[in-house]
């Protein structure tokens, strides 16, 4: 069945993983704003919808299966049920060729993405990306609402991504914590060990060390996040603490799927490690951060709502800007392993040691 053609029906898709579909979702509140009788509709990959659910400025969550991938018949079916859909509008922010098709055939009037000039046939209307940052708000959070917004109205319309959590997950969170005897009184510190690749993770020797010093100065519990395949990675790393600091780790205790951790997160005092999807969870539920870059990764588009206090990060370009003059972050991806041999713990230790000092004040 046709659904009913309301003045505004928009879609918005973005296929990424988890940091990029929770940043994203700043559209769907943006237009929920400015449209306040739209219908929004967020299309998405299925192990990305924890981040999304509950967001109440998104009326309904599309997932896009593995099966439309990897079956020619099963995209074209999924083609059909979005034309039926009658949408008025396509913000795509991701711009691949799936998203292309998707919104071709959607047969909305505004179809909008960022500029490519290989793609621009397929869309009314095509947005470049800046390279300037207007605020703290990071230049990748600013560049989605260009999509959305004219250039002079993006510095008044900037919007935190969040995280809806309800009382009852928060509640469960806590018992668990509360079973495992973490303490509520007792700072509770999550890190991030381990990045999405090895590209994108602080060497194990370097992150032990890190952990070592925010157990003697917080005496706080510890606790890591990562995935399940890269369990053997963190025992690693945990292996690699000082014994002292060990007491202080609580290895075993993490969620079972993506929401348990978000409801886990959601009680700690800061999280602190490398750059990524939980370091976005963290900020989208109001968790201070210290964040460790990539060497590869441009720390001005994904430091968002940097502070100098709540949210505090650090870069190998901190400390030796003479490596990216006149070089691409691109053409350093394939050098971060190298270049991370530069961002010694002795240099990120004072800047962490700060953050955590003032935070605990």
């Amino acid at each position: 069945m046709k659904r009913k053609k309301y003045m505004y029906s928009i879609l918005v898709i973005q296929q990424k993983m988890i940091g990029d579909v929770l940043l994203s979702s700043i559209l769907c509140e943006g237009l929920k704003k400015k449209y306040p009788e739209a219908i929004i509709d967020y299309l998405v990959y299925p192990n990305t919808i924890p981040v999304i659910k509950n967001n109440p400025f998104i009326d309904t969550i599309i997932p896009f299966e593995k099966e439309y991938k990897d079956s020619k018949q099963s995209f074209f079916k999924f083609l059909k049920k979005i034309r039926n859909k009658n949408y008025t509008m396509v913000i795509d922010a991701y711009g691949k060729t799936e998203s292309n098709l998707i919104t071709l055939f959607s047969g909305a009037n505004e179809k909008i993405s960022y500029y490519k000039w290989y793609t621009s046939i397929f869309y009314t209307s095509t947005i470049k990306r800046k390279p300037i940052t207007l605020t703290n708000a990071g230049n990748a959070l600013e560049n989605r609402l260009r999509l959305i917004h004219k250039e002079e109205d993006i510095v008044a319309n900037i919007i935190r991504p969040m995280i809806f959590l309800t009382n009852e997950e928060r509640i469960s969170a806590k018992k668990y914590l509360q079973y495992n005897e973490l303490d509520a009184k007792t700072p509770l510190i999550m890190i991030s060990v381990l990045g999405s690749s090895k590209e994108k993770s602080l060497p194990p020797l370097y992150m032990a060390k890190i952990i070592d010093f925010i157990a003697l100065i917080t005496q706080g519990n510890i606790i890591f996040n990562y995935i399940p395949n890269q369990i053997r990675e963190a025992k690693e790393i945990y292996d690699l603490t000082h014994k002292t600091t060990q007491k202080h780790i609580h290895f075993n205790v993490f969620g079972k799927n993506l929401r348990e951790f978000i409801g886990i997160l959601s009680h700690c005092t800061m999280l602190i490690g490398n750059e990524g999807g939980a370091v976005n969870m963290a900020k989208a539920l109001d968790i201070n951060t210290f964040t460790i870059f990539s060497p590869w990764i441009r720390k001005d588009v994904w430091n968002m709502f940097e502070d100098g206090k709540h949210h505090d990060s650090t870069h190998l370009i901190d400390y030796n800007p003479e490596i990216y003059k006149e070089v691409t972050y691109k053409k350093l991806k394939n050098k971060s392993i190298e270049l991370y041999k530069e961002l010694t713990p002795e240099r990120i230790i004072p800047k962490l040691n700060n953050y955590i000092t003032n935070l605990m004040k």
